[in-house]
């Protein structure tokens, strides 16, 4: 599901992706509104299936960390007041859900930004963070560089 929920660079909130033409996508924002609106090429769009937080050691998929703030909120929306919320409490939250984060890579505007979408997730009844990231035969580069 994940993957077609869209963030765009320079638009507040989520997107749905509802269509594709010849040089633009058709987007729907994830609100009571529904409004639809073309994004073109110039535009930055990625999937939230795509995003990733930095960790000490690795990143962990976007899923995971929603999945972890759920599971902490019962399925219930943040109560943490995020645009009041002070970096000390944001790095708090984000520490509870997720203690390994990267404290250098990582910045109270990605935690704020992370817990609004959950907040219109939620809102908009996604929440089903824990599909599985399937590889299929062959997308794995381990299994590229044997069949070499």
């Amino acid at each position: 599901m994940l993957e077609t929920i869209l963030a765009v660079t320079g638009k507040p909130g989520l997107f749905k992706l509802v269509s594709r033409g010849n040089r633009n996508l058709i987007l729907e924002t994830l609100d009571a509104q529904k409004k639809r609106q073309p994004v073109f090429g110039t535009d930055k769009v990625i999937s939230l299936a795509d995003i990733a937080m930095y960790t000490d050691d690795k990143e962990v998929p976007l899923r995971q960390v929603l999945q972890n703030i759920k599971d902490k909120e019962n399925g219930a929306k943040v109560a943490l007041d995020v645009k009041k919320a002070s970096k000390d409490e944001l790095f708090a939250y984000l520490g509870e859900v997720l203690p390994e984060f990267d404290r250098d890579r990582v910045y109270p505007a990605d935690v704020k930004k992370l817990l609004q979408w959950y907040n219109i997730l939620i809102e908009n009844g996604i929440d089903d963070f824990a599909e599985a990231l399937q590889e299929t035969p062959g997308d794995n580069i381990a299994d590229r560089e044997g069949a070499e």
